[in-house]
């Protein structure tokens, strides 16, 4: 596997794992490479040491604690935002456009308490507001939307 580092036009970092530099080139051109942040398919490699990942080789504890430490201030909160987004997305059942609704049915112990989330237009949105029912609007990158495998 051949590890790149690649950005896209809004300045997101990110690694892609490819079988060979042409494997990258054929699935860019494809437009089947897109950023974990934005969705963007207009990706470009960054300058980076070369690095292979191979099965069973392990990276050295001290040089991986070194690699985290020189993240930059927008890298390191966005893996936090990441890593953030995906706890609520593991922690809450996806209503998806039932949300207003089903919002309700719990704030009206209609229907059993619990985390949910899902789709609602700004104007459902004021309107649970207005009803007194808490809504937190949560953008989610596109990649983190369906699983990955």
């Amino acid at each position: 596997m051949k590890v790149l580092d690649l950005q896209c036009p809004d300045g997101h970092r990110f690694e892609g794992w490819f079988a060979s530099a042409d494997d990258f080139e054929s699935q860019l051109s494809r437009e089947l490479v897109a950023c974990p942040m934005c969705g963007a398919t207009h990706v470009t490699r960054v300058p980076s040491a070369p690095r292979l990942n191979l099965s069973g080789a392990s990276e050295a504890p001290s040089a991986a604690a070194g690699q985290a430490s020189h993240a930059g201030p927008a890298a390191q909160w966005q893996a936090h935002a990441l890593r953030a987004i995906r706890e609520v997305l593991e922690k809450t059942e996806n209503v998806g456009d039932r949300f207003a609704e089903e919002a309700r049915r719990m704030h009206y112990n209609e229907a059993p308490a619990r985390n949910i989330r899902g789709v609602a237009s700004a104007e459902d949105a004021r309107a649970l507001v207005e009803e007194g029912i808490d809504v937190m609007p949560l953008p989610v990158p596109a990649a983190l939307k369906d699983p990955l495998q």
